[in-house]
């Protein structure tokens, strides 16, 4: 039996997954099972997991979602630690090694580490995320309604005995994807959570097809930083993914969370698209009546440093510069970590 399974969940990205592939295998760390999820693609992505033979696992279903693809995933799952990679992004050959280590705690339910942001085409940007290393107790934290700073599915592992404490996630009309939030918000419950201050992968931002809006849909293209969803349609589903987390926990582990959650990422898509582009006159009325819930998650965080809230108040100040390309500077470099960077398509 492997004592560590990456499973690589994937839908209609076969112009990455060998990539993927190809990192799980070659990683240092042995025994290490590879399991492909394939979620119902119609491109050539099983043409290509047919390819590796008996070097992979596979499992094809059809298309069901990402919470589906978890929720199978886990019932085939036969080591004791797990990862899920998405398809578009890979791993550095020693991720796992350094992620078995930590799992020598048993009291760690999951580890976490930073990955490099690339763009489509596999060129580093020069930015990683998450941009802050937790530290204490996460757990208590997600209890008072605050969601940690973590990276993207492809930078956390698990042990299989917690994440299936969660899971199975109920599967709904509207509760297709996000699996990873429960995963990792979910887990961060049950026990302690390990967070490496380096990066073991790359997180590739990408569109699947060339982005021609306008209005409010360029405005909204400029500031998304992730690959599906909006910023703003990102806002209403953690917002729902939060309330579904909430019974869950509460049916599974007895805990009450509180209604609402509290997440700078949250926080800041609502900041950028009330004041990106905008007229100094709404600029400044955002800053004076609607700004309260902001400021609140920034200065009352318990994941940041004072200097970091400062720095993040000073930046903010700026979106009431009445030169708009200096607040749309400020904005950018807030909302999209990827602005951050030396960013090429």
């Amino acid at each position: 039996m492997s004592a560590m399974t990456v499973v690589i969940c994937n839908y209609n990205h076969g112009r990455f997954l060998s990539v993927a592939i190809d990192s799980a295998l070659a990683q240092r760390f042995q025994p290490c099972r590879v399991l492909v999820v394939d979620d119902g693609s119609t491109d050539d992505s099983r043409q290509i997991i047919q390819a590796y033979g008996a070097r992979i696992g596979a499992i094809l279903k059809q298309n069901g979602g990402q919470v589906s693809a978890y929720g199978v995933a886990l019932e085939q799952v036969d080591s004791p630690y797990v990862m899920f990679l998405d398809a578009d992004d890979f791993l550095y050959p020693d991720a796992m090694d350094k992620v078995m280590s930590e799992f020598r705690n048993e009291s760690c339910v999951k580890v976490q580490f930073k990955l490099d942001v690339v763009s489509g085409d596999g060129v580093p940007t020069g930015v990683s995320i998450p941009q802050t290393v937790v530290a204490g107790d996460c757990g208590a934290q997600v209890r008072a309604g605050w969601l940690y700073p973590s990276p993207p599915g492809s930078g956390n592992a698990y042990r299989v005995s917690a994440l299936r404490r969660i899971f199975p996630v109920p599967i709904r009309s509207t509760n297709r994807h996000g699996a990873d939030f429960y995963a990792i918000y979910g887990v961060a419950l049950t026990g302690k959570i390990i967070a490496l201050g380096e990066s073991l992968g790359a997180y590739r931002v990408h569109s699947q097809e060339p982005i021609v809006a306008s209005g409010r849909d360029q405005l909204d293209a400029e500031l998304s930083f992730g690959n599906s969803e909006s910023t703003l349609v990102a806002v209403e589903k953690t917002e729902e993914r939060w309330a579904i987390l909430r019974e869950l926990v509460q049916a599974n582990l007895g805990i009450a969370l509180p209604v609402g959650c509290n997440d700078f990422a949250l926080e800041k898509a609502r900041f950028g698209h009330s004041v990106y582009r905008a007229p100094f006159a709404r600029r400044w009325g955002w800053f004076t009546r609607d700004s309260g819930r902001y400021f609140h998650v920034v200065f009352a965080n318990p994941f940041w440093s004072p200097s970091k809230k400062m720095i993040v108040g000073f930046l903010t100040a700026l979106c009431v510069v009445p030169l708009s390309s200096i607040s749309d500077l400020a904005v950018r470099y807030i909302v999209n970590p990827a602005a951050r960077g030396a960013r090429k398509s």
